[in-house]
């Protein structure tokens, strides 16, 4: 995937590819103040770019739509061939007991036998995080587990 980066002077980085299926080009605009644009653009054609401003919630939340499936989806790939294991991506909600508490709080390893691997965050990821990782509404865990080991996980992020 080829990713074109142009400088605006004076107002950021302008970032884009080319979609396979349509003569479109999408990006984003990293403005220097910290806002962030996605544009679409017909191919060729600079002046039909259609430019949408986002919040800074607005662009977490869907670099968190975009960014789990993919983790999850390059997971799967890698432990295909392992029978018995399977990736889930597991939100923590605003009312989840564990909002706003460490991982180490949830005893999931040792409840589940499931592995949080990952967790995204505002289009982060951290990897592999520790027990003294903090979980905040909004956050996509991604546990690796036999699907007993998910359904259990799921359980203790969503009930306690």
């Amino acid at each position: 995937m080829n990713v074109e980066v142009t400088s605006l002077p004076g107002i950021g980085v302008r970032k884009e590819f080319s979609l396979s299926k349509v003569d479109r080009q999408i990006g984003i605009v990293d403005h220097r103040d910290g806002g962030t644009d996605l544009i679409f653009t017909r191919v060729g054609d600079p002046d039909s770019t259609v430019q949408i401003p986002l919040s800074v919630s607005e662009a977490r939340a869907l670099a968190s739509l975009l960014g789990a499936p993919q983790l999850v989806a390059q997971l799967r790939e890698e432990h295909r061939e392992l029978d018995g294991v399977s990736t889930r991506s597991i939100p923590v909600l605003a009312d989840s007991p564990y909002a706003a508490r460490r991982l180490g709080d949830t005893e999931l390893r040792t409840k589940t036998r499931a592995s949080i691997v990952a967790v995204l965050r505002a289009g982060q990821v951290s990897a592999s995080p520790g027990p003294e990782f903090v979980f905040a509404a909004g956050d996509m865990v991604v546990v690796v587990g036999t699907t007993a080991g998910l359904d259990a996980a799921a359980s203790i992020l969503t009930d306690g």
